[in-house]
């Protein structure tokens, strides 16, 4: 079906689609071809290198599973944290008070400019020089404490966008309903802008999930990436191995992640519609039939 933007290709087009489609999938077959080749070369795709993965059950119990634990504590630590006060921050920068919006502002671009793994490193330090933390649990409080800092600053940005996008219209009928700003904000613009900052949560939820990575790599954080030096040591030289189930669970984590916040969008946007519905539907009326007499 035509639309302005898009035009449905002819009969030249379509011979021309199905074309890039198999040269692509040839290109794509030959990579993998040659992947495969050099790995077997190597001698990486040996049985005997992915065969814990299946066969012994103690890897996944003392190894993976753990550190999939620790990485779900990490990352839902911070998404509770990051969530609301990301969301705070948000409404901050849309004050109408200057001493509000500037400072919220300069902490919102401060933080969101420093990489997550420097706030880890230098949240690591002041734990360990300023705080009766244990050593055991400093890890995971420099972790959750970098990924709370940047990517609340990077929700900040998403919420003050995703309610700028609304209508101008939503706010003036506010206004006009008598509301003031923080119930406007609260009642009328936060829920109607959720829809449409979801998709971009969303991947900011995949990217706290990958980013516990960082502690496992430079502060010894016990997550899941950090497990493959412990396979590797414990069941021979099976890296490609490791990470490629690694991977694979990570695969599978943010796939659920990402399926879950699909269907919430879908249930929400139907929720509106059917509100929309509702309100859009005209009145029941009753109507007197033709030539019935008025009682007096």
């Amino acid at each position: 079906m035509s639309s302005v933007l898009y035009d449905n290709p002819g009969p030249r087009a379509r011979r021309r689609n199905v074309l890039y489609t198999v040269a692509f999938l040839a290109v794509l077959a030959l990579v993998a071809w040659w992947v495969l080749t050099a790995l077997n070369d190597k001698g990486q795709l040996d049985a005997a290198k992915w065969s814990p993965f299946v066969t012994d059950p103690q890897v996944w119990t003392t190894y993976l599973l753990p550190g999939l634990t620790e990485t779900l504590k990490a990352a839902a630590l911070a998404i509770l944290i990051a969530l609301p006060l990301g969301a705070a921050l948000g409404i901050g920068r849309l004050s109408d008070h200057a001493w509000v919006r500037v400072p919220v502002g300069a902490i919102v671009e401060f933080f969101r400019a420093i990489p997550v793994l420097i706030l880890m490193i230098f949240a690591s330090q002041i734990y360990a020089k300023f705080t009766t933390v244990s050593s055991d649990f400093r890890p995971l409080y420099a972790v959750v404490t970098g990924l709370v800092l940047y990517n609340a600053s990077v929700i900040a940005e998403v919420v003050r966008a995703g309610v700028l996008s609304l209508p101008r219209g939503q706010s003036d009928a506010a206004v006009a309903l008598g509301m003031r700003k923080g119930q406007s904000m609260l009642y009328v613009l936060l829920p109607q802008a959720v829809t449409v900052m979801l998709p971009a949560l969303v991947s900011q939820l995949v990217v706290i999930v990958k980013d516990t990575a960082l502690g496992g790599a430079v502060l010894g954080f016990g997550e899941l990436l950090s497990q493959n030096r412990q396979i590797t040591a414990n069941y021979g030289a099976n890296t490609i191995a490791t990470f490629t189930v690694i991977a694979l669970v990570y695969i599978a984590l943010n796939a659920v992640i990402t399926n879950l916040a699909s269907r919430l969008e879908k249930r929400l946007r139907q929720g509106r519609k059917t509100s929309a519905v509702k309100e859009n539907s005209p009145a029941e009326t009753t109507e007197t039939p033709a030539g019935a007499v008025s009682g007096a």
